[in-house]
């Protein structure tokens, strides 16, 4: 089990990794360090396969930008604080959904309070992706409470961006402001699967399964979601030993 906070460095300068990491050290000893990485092809390879909690971005990277990195992507579950000597790239940083951004030299006060920030918004979603009431329910909160639902009855969940949402048997649909990673461990354990960064399956809504290179998948109600490349060995063999 999982716990301690995990952070990823990626920055292409060893004096700015090894300063994060002091200041992480001596203020935040509850953060640990899973992976440092200076370039976009090394970050790649680890996040394709981890999830950090927090990841340190640097926008110039030896080989690329943050923004490279990101764009091969279409969501990261991680918390992103970008860190750049140049202040013009605040805005496209937002965009690509920073919880904060510094600026080199990093200031220990910034860093401390974006760090914080970061923490509290890590806390907020723990404490609240879902509510079990029993063991076969779940409390999907929404815009205007939440739905009690039954796990049952989902046929699949759905990421886009920092939304997911949940395709149920009635053909109803509910968006919930909380990403699919939040969802991903507590589903796990009730057979579902996540055969793609973008899609969480109910293996027992599960109809079809279509080779391919990655091969794809058709649910109950009719969709046709793609199992990636990386996901098809881990996916059949659960499919094997399904319960």
């Amino acid at each position: 089990m999982k716990t301690k906070i995990q952070a990823c460095i990626v920055d292409d300068e060893q004096d700015g990794r090894d300063y994060i990491a002091l200041l992480l050290k001596n203020e935040f000893p509850e953060i640990q360090i899973s992976f440092q990485a200076s370039g976009v092809e090394e970050a790649y390879i680890y996040l394709t396969k981890n999830i950090p909690d927090i990841l340190f971005l640097d926008v110039q990277l030896k080989d690329g930008t943050a923004f490279d990195l990101l764009s091969k992507f279409r969501e990261i579950d991680s918390r992103i604080i970008f860190i750049t000597a140049f202040e013009n790239f605040a805005i496209q940083a937002i965009k690509n959904g920073a919880a904060d951004y510094l600026l080199k030299p990093i200031r220990k006060i910034d860093f401390v309070m974006a760090v914080n920030k970061v923490l509290e918004m890590i806390k907020k979603s723990k404490n609240s992706p879902a509510i079990y009431s029993s063991e076969n329910k779940i409390s999907l909160p929404t815009l205007q409470g939440f739905k009690l639902t039954n796990i049952s009855d989902i046929i699949r969940c759905e990421a886009d961006s920092s939304y997911t949402t949940f395709y149920l048997t009635d053909k109803t649909r509910i968006i919930v402001s909380k990403t699919l990673h939040d969802f991903e461990e507590h589903l796990t354990k009730y057979n579902f699967f996540r055969i793609h960064h973008k899609h969480l399956i109910n293996l027992f809504h599960l109809k079809e399964y279509i080779k391919g290179k990655g091969g794809q998948v058709v649910m109950a109600d009719h969709s046709v979601l793609d199992v990636s490349v990386r996901k098809k060995n881990d996916f059949l063999s659960k499919i094997e030993n399904l319960e």
